[in-house]
Order: structure tokens, then sequence, then C-alpha cells
């Protein structure tokens, strides 16, 4: 296991015109970090997508604010409720008075069960196929390939060709943020995690899954970021594509059990009587 003293420092990266990934890493094995990435658009008026995982709140805040004054934020795109995408949310709100929460029904019920209520008159409720005019551009909103909340929404930027994903392409890093910096074999991590996130995949038909994918892959994005993963671009995001059209009906893909469990129990003891 790692400690926090030993994941690597990340910063705000641009990874498209006006476009800026805001990465945090957490352990995740002997060398390896699990990103919990979140977005920025600096646009006209400014768009913060999700807002990182709780344990990372102080980190996301200093590395969002250096980015986008929080005064000149105008909307908040909330992706789904899931604690990781939603860890510095009410600092947001609290921080950005003029922000408009950008989210839907099923997530404003789902949030009431763990965050004191949010301010309805500061919302917009929007599913995917709709769209989301901030000014200079038009924000189209999807449903990912990939996805482990039923409240689910990607976002696409037609101005910058950027878009973000959601929880579609995880993997695992040793500290980079950019595929083209990691290995090829350490995409194949994208199955699966792909197989974790949405255990379902089994029981999907093959051409109606592959014609989603397909309508995705279709906005013609440049640049695609995600929550969990590496910055995609190029043949390597062709071949991210190709590997989540493959789970369509195929089996699970086993997932460490109690081995792995005892493994790390008796690592911790001998590393506390040390």
């Amino acid at each position: 296991m790692n400690t926090a003293a030993s994941v690597p420092a990340t910063a705000p990266m641009r990874i498209a015109a006006d476009t800026w990934l805001i990465p945090n890493l957490a352990p995740g094995g002997d060398g390896v970090f699990l990103p919990a990435n979140s977005m920025i658009i600096r646009g006209r008026e400014p768009v913060i997508v999700d807002t990182g995982a709780p344990v990372h709140r102080t980190q996301w805040l200093e590395k969002a604010f250096a980015v986008v004054e929080p005064e000149d934020v105008r909307w908040v795109f909330l992706s789904h409720d899931d604690g990781d995408h939603t860890g510095a949310l009410l600092d947001v709100l609290e921080r950005c008075p003029k922000a408009t929460l950008v989210t839907n029904f099923f997530s404003v019920e789902r949030l009431g069960l763990e965050k004191p209520g949010l301010p309805l008159h500061r919302m917009r409720w929007l599913e995917p196929g709709d769209r989301l005019d901030v000014g200079d551009r038009t924000l189209h909103l999807f449903r990912p390939p990939i996805f482990d909340g039923p409240t689910t929404r990607g976002l696409y930027d037609p101005k910058s060709g950027a878009m973000w994903i959601v929880d579609t392409f995880a993997a695992l890093t040793p500290g980079a943020l950019d595929a083209d910096e990691l290995p090829a074999e350490a995409l194949e991590q994208f199955s699966t995690f792909g197989s974790a996130v949405s255990p379902w995949h089994p029981w999907l038909d093959r051409a109606v899954y592959n014609r989603h994918v397909d309508s995705v892959e279709a906005f013609g994005a440049r640049v695609v970021a995600s929550a969990h993963g590496p910055v995609l671009r190029g043949q390597r995001l062709d071949d991210a594509f190709d590997r989540v059209r493959g789970l369509a009906g195929a089996p699970l893909i086993p997932l460490p059990g109690q081995e792995l469990l005892d493994e790390l129990i008796a690592r911790t003891l001998l590393e506390s009587a040390a």
C-alpha cells in the first residue's frame, strides 16, 4: 500500500483550448495510482466539471481556483452524484455565488440523503441529449458508454473538441496523466475497470451497444478526459473506444477477492510491527 507522502504531486493541465484537467492521485498499489480528475472550461462563462473526491478537497480547491476565479464561475456541471465527483461541491457553491449547478432530478434526490439541502433556485436540470449554452459555446450532454451511476451524463465541447467521459476509460498510472506517456499495455486496464464499473456488460446486445458507442465516438472529440484515467487523443483514443466495444456480451473480468485482502492485512501488520 502507498502512503500519502509517496503520491506524486500534480498540477492543472491544459488539455485543449480554454480547457484544463484538475488532477489528483490516490494510492492504488505498489507504484501505481488511481486518478481522481475533474475539468474546467475557462470560456466566456467558465464551467467547473465535477468537484473531485472528498480526500482531495483542499488540494482540489487550490488547483481549481488557480485556474479560474471563484466569482467568475457561471456553471458547475455535476456528471453524477457519486462521492468522488462531489467532494468540494458545497465549497464551490459557497465560493462561486454566480454559479448555476447543472444536474438532474435523480442526482438531487440521491444527494439529499448525504448533503444539506442544495439550492434549487441555483440549479438547471438537464439530461443526456440536452445542450447547455455557456456564452461562447454550446455544450452537448450524452450518456457515456461506461457508467456506475444511473444519473451519469458526459459533456462534449465542439468548440475545443474536448470531451468529459466521466468513469469510462479508467486506468491506474505510475503518475503520468497523458496516455501517450504510458505503455500500451497500461491501457488494457480500460476493459478491467469497465467491467468493474459496469458489471451489466455481459447482458448487452452487441449491435445495440456498439451503436451507442459509435454515437459517442461520432461527436469527433479530439481529446477525451475522464475522472479516473489518462487523457486520450488520436490512435490511443481510437483503441480505447474499441476496447469498450469489446465488453458487450463478454464475461465479467474477475476482481481481487479475499486473497488480496488477506495479503494487504498481513502487509499492514508487518509494517506496523517494524
